[in-house]
């Protein structure tokens, strides 16, 4: 194919990409696919200016705006930015910005990019007079009575703030909220949307505003479009944002481009536990004197870029699907896919978690779907691709017997939604459990992999978990009978056998995690190991006691107690493999401000992280649970705090926020 062939294909594929993006709200390309393909584009038409196309897409922000709404245009155009993907584009960005301004300091303003949809707030007299999507740049869609349903948009300013005003930001929806939105689509029988940001813009564009205040959006700030004589810098723009009642973007920081890169290595994964989507990291010059010195192209503002991190969310074909099988015996069904670039990573598979969702997003063999990364250490597929529900392909088979053993398979009672392996000798589970048992998580028995694992139940010495603790009892059998196994010489045997001595003594908290009583998860596990000195105790306790532990109602207790029937020995048998977990440390916490109470973190706040947040309320003395309840004493609640603060008020249970908290620990 030539070249004027391929930019001509190159531009009606991003024309029909932003169509679909914009106006429809139905992509059916991944962002990181779109950017690849204008990428394309642009770079061909830099190489080649002789063949670009006077009308070409990447001569324009958006798309044209669709017909619903009034279209108004925008004061100042609302431009796009550049995107650069590596540490390297970075600095070739700065270095083309300082050959217009060789003298000035290269000092920014970083902070995440919300993943949604853009839009302008135009104050008059301090009131919300006027609210426009990003349309095309030059002319968007008024949506004003819809941005008034937004609980963080100020539908009036206080008096410090000057008369006229436009704000500009990110219209979007919370990842939890957009998982409920679309189990009540699942509900209804209607398509799922694709991800948060689609939600958000195919709300933004609904006629009755009164269904878009039950979809729950939120708006982040980006920039201030001060008037005459009254601009300032952007951080001083978002603290005075901040002050009269928009929202603060959790992830930001400011100096020059070491700093910046800095931030952007923390956020790649702190980024992930973040409530709403982000896809990079946005640099802005500081001095706004300088920005207008620097002034912009038109498409993009020189003075801004936008650091773009791998995807998170692709496109691919569904190849097959298979069914693992876990340590409780759950059956997951697993999609085989043609590989794909995902977070910087080749992925081959993704979970479904469970027969339902195969039959919610109606899968079949052959589909294309949107499949993500984000927070899940497995990719899971998200939707389909618009339009493939239509095509009639081979659906998948749900198993009638367990897939490894054979054996018979059901649920456990009607209310539940997986299906299980009901045979409890199938080494699947077994499995399972051992590689559960030696994980991060748990014991953290660092060589103790997969492939090991397999090798150590298919050998049928094992029954149990713990009972590889066996291997110690002879240390030299036990050494050469790892050193004989597959793949195993005689240092990696020995380093097992470190392992696993160090393990004995490793806190009570993880054995009591490692055992994999059902419904005891980590923090269940801590919580039970303060309360008990050890393995002996736990397992003497009774039903209703143990329901006096934070967080331990009656299924858990129940579960407990069935663990401890089904293996009455488990302590004896442990401590005569030399196993003697480490109890809690005792600490002194009566000095402590926060000694006696019980304290739980909700919503988003403003610097810390909820880990940190949590931990800084356990160096005050205070106990850390995750659930409110008539035994909590104190919440810390940040932005977009939900039911377990109304619970908190309800119950009369002390509030506070992030700022009162940092005083106390200071």
């Amino acid at each position: 194919m030539d070249l004027r062939a391929r930019m001509k294909q190159l531009a009606e594929a991003v024309r029909m990409h932003r169509h679909r993006y914009y106006v429809l709200d139905q992509p059916t390309v991944s962002d990181a696919e779109y950017d690849a393909l204008e990428r394309e584009l642009r770079d061909l038409e830099a190489a080649h200016p002789d063949l670009a196309d006077p009308n070409s897409p990447t001569l324009r922000v958006g798309a044209p705006p669709v017909d619903a709404f009034e279209k108004r245009r925008h004061a100042v155009p609302m431009l796009s930015l550049d995107n650069a993907y590596s540490e390297a584009e970075l600095r070739e960005w700065e270095a083309k910005w300082r050959k217009l301004a060789p003298e000035a300091e290269p000092r920014y303003a970083a902070e995440l990019k919300v993943d949604g949809l853009s839009l302008s707030l135009r104050y008059e007299g301090r009131e919300l007079v006027e609210a426009l999507t990003r349309g095309d740049g030059e002319t968007g869609e008024l949506v004003t009575e819809n941005a008034r349903t937004i609980a963080d948009i100020p539908m009036r300013l206080p008096g410090e703030a000057p008369a006229s005003l436009t704000v500009r930001g990110e219209v979007f929806l919370s990842r939890k909220r957009w998982e409920e939105l679309n189990r009540q689509r699942d509900a209804r029988g209607e398509a799922r949307f694709a991800n948060p940001r689609n939600a958000a813009s195919g709300t933004m564009k609904l006629l009755d505003s009164r269904e878009v205040a039950a979809r729950g959006l939120s708006f982040l700030p980006w920039q201030v479009l001060w008037g005459e004589g009254q601009e300032e810098d952007h951080a001083q723009s978002m603290a005075h944002l901040g002050r009269w009642g928009f929202g603060v973007m959790p992830g930001h920081a400011a100096g020059d481009l070491e700093a910046v890169l800095a931030f952007i290595a923390t956020q790649a994964e702190a980024r992930l536990k973040l409530p709403f989507d982000t896809d990079g990291v946005v640099l802005k010059l500081l001095d706004p004197a300088l920005q207008k010195r620097l002034g912009a192209t038109d498409r993009v503002p020189r003075w801004a870029v936008a650091f773009k991190y791998p995807a998170t969310q692709v496109t691919t074909t569904v190849l097959g699907i298979t069914w693992q099988v876990g340590r409780t015996g759950k059956l997951t069904p697993v999609a085989e896919l043609e590989a794909v670039e995902v977070a910087g990573s080749t992925v081959r598979r993704a979970t479904l978690h469970n027969a339902d969702e195969l039959g919610r997003l109606g899968l079949r063999i052959g589909h294309r779907v949107f499949i993500e990364k984000g927070g899940e250490v497995i990719p899971k597929v998200v939707a389909l691709v618009p339009g493939e529900e239509a095509r009639d392909l081979p659906a998948p088979e749900i198993p009638a017997a367990c897939p490894v053993c054979g054996g018979e398979v059901g649920k456990a009672d009607d209310a539940e939604v997986a299906i299980r392996c009901l045979n409890p000798e199938c080494p699947a589970k077994l499995v399972a459990r051992m590689l559960h048992f030696g994980g991060r998580s748990a014991l953290d028995i660092e060589g103790l992999g997969e492939a090991l694992v397999e090798q150590l139940v298919a050998s049928g010495r094992f029954q149990q978990p713990w009972e590889i603790f066996t291997l110690l009892e002879e240390p030299r059998s036990g050494l050469a009978y790892l050193a004989n196994l597959e793949r195993m010489a005689e240092k990696s045997a020995q380093n097992l056998m470190d392992a696993l001595t160090a393990a004995r003594t490793k806190p009570l908290w993880r054995w009591i995690h490692a055992l994999g009583i059902p419904m005891v998860g980590a923090r269940t596990a801590e919580l039970l190991a303060e309360a008990h000195p050890s393995l002996e105790a736990l397992w003497a306790e009774e039903e209703t006691r143990l329901q006096a532990v934070e967080e331990v109602g009656p299924k858990v207790a129940a579960a407990l107690r069935a663990f401890a029937a089904l293996h009455p020995d488990l302590p004896a048998r442990l401590a005569a493999l030399g196993v003697a977990p480490a109890p809690p440390e005792a600490r002194n916490l009566g000095g402590l401000p926060l000694s006696g109470q019980v304290a739980v973190v909700t919503g988003t706040l403003p610097t810390l992280s909820r880990e940190e947040a949590e931990a800084l309320l356990k160096r005050l003395g205070a106990k850390v649970t995750g659930s409110v309840s008539a035994k909590t004493t104190l919440l810390v609640a940040g932005e977009k705090a939900g039911s377990k603060l109304a619970k908190a008020e309800a119950l009369g249970i002390t509030v506070r926020d992030e700022a009162w908290l940092r005083g106390l620990g200071d």
